[in-house]
């Protein structure tokens, strides 16, 4: 197996040079997960696909600083786009897998029926023309641009340290006063947590390894202790459309009404975890700022 391209980050790579080897190393991971989900209905496939998209769009916005313009805001959309059009099959693959425990055999009946016309249109979005252009160009952006005059002076080290510094700061002003937030902050805070996780993972490179992993872990404690309280919002969604799906003759209010107590159930032990993976991620070190000891 190939190395990806991201393994070629290190500390003295040009901001540019490194957006570009991860959105190589992402258009590679969609590529491959889009071929799963076009041959099967996995869940996997599709769940890494979204996976591929939101970590190119964190690239995007990550690496604002360092390379913008039209191209990239234009490839940014259309990993929005892609994204939105696989988001229904993910959703109710969680809802009906994770989000609920034994739903009965008459909600996993229209659940598949449902899974099936979600699972089509992600295909038709994954194999249609728009996405042959998006293709197209994200294999164009990520070949390597000609060297210029000044090329290499700018260090990954140097950008990642202040958009780490920007993003974790925001991270810890969203996360003000957690205990009561509602649906829509925590929401708003698990988008943060992200994309700082993804920054750790893009910039990491350019530090001590040792030294980053402790803070993505934290990160994504974090991240899916807010994930669980994210997955009751979505609930509600995954229900209505369920409900739509069913049949004249399929009456599905009392199974669906059982599984809408289910998901309200819970609340304080969420809310418990989510407290605790905050104080974890607020102990975290910040790789970014430690400074190497000198060797005797």
């Amino acid at each position: 197996m190939a190395p990806s391209p991201e393994s070629r980050l290190r500390a003295d790579t040009a901001p540019d040079v490194a957006l570009r080897l991860i959105v190589a190393g992402c258009h590679a991971d969609l590529l491959k997960y889009r071929a799963m989900v076009l041959k099967s209905a996995r869940p996997n496939g599709i769940h890494q696909t979204r996976v591929a998209l939101r970590r190119l769009r964190a690239a995007f916005g990550l690496f604002r600083g360092a390379v913008h313009g039209p191209a990239v805001r234009a490839l940014a959309a259309e990993a929005k786009w892609l994204a939105r059009e696989c988001a229904a099959a993910r959703d109710l693959q969680v809802f009906l897998t994770e989000t609920v425990s034994d739903p009965p055999p008459l909600v996993r009946r229209i659940g598949r029926r449902l899974a099936d016309v979600h699972l089509r249109h992600a295909r038709a979005a994954l194999s249609g023309a728009r996405f042959a252009v998006f293709d197209h160009g994200l294999q164009a952006f990520a070949s390597p641009p000609p060297a210029g005059p000044g090329a290499g002076k700018a260090r990954l080290d140097a950008f990642g340290r202040a958009v780490l510094d920007k993003r974790h700061a925001k991270a810890v002003r969203s996360g003000r006063k957690l205990e009561q937030f509602d649906t829509e902050r925590l929401h708003r805070l698990r988008i943060a947590i992200k994309k700082l996780r993804y920054a750790a993972g893009y910039f990491g490179p350019a530090f001590a390894l040792g030294r980053v992993k402790p803070y993505i872990e934290a990160t994504a404690r974090l991240q899916g202790a807010l994930g669980a309280l994210n997955d009751r919002a979505v609930a509600a969604q995954m229900l209505a459309d369920l409900a739509t799906a069913a049949r004249p003759t399929e009456d599905v209010a009392e199974p669906l009404e059982a599984l809408a107590k289910q998901v309200a159930s819970g609340e304080k032990r969420r809310r418990r975890r989510l407290e605790r993976a905050w104080k974890d991620f607020r102990k975290a070190e910040r790789f970014w700022r430690v400074t190497a000891k000198p060797s005797s």
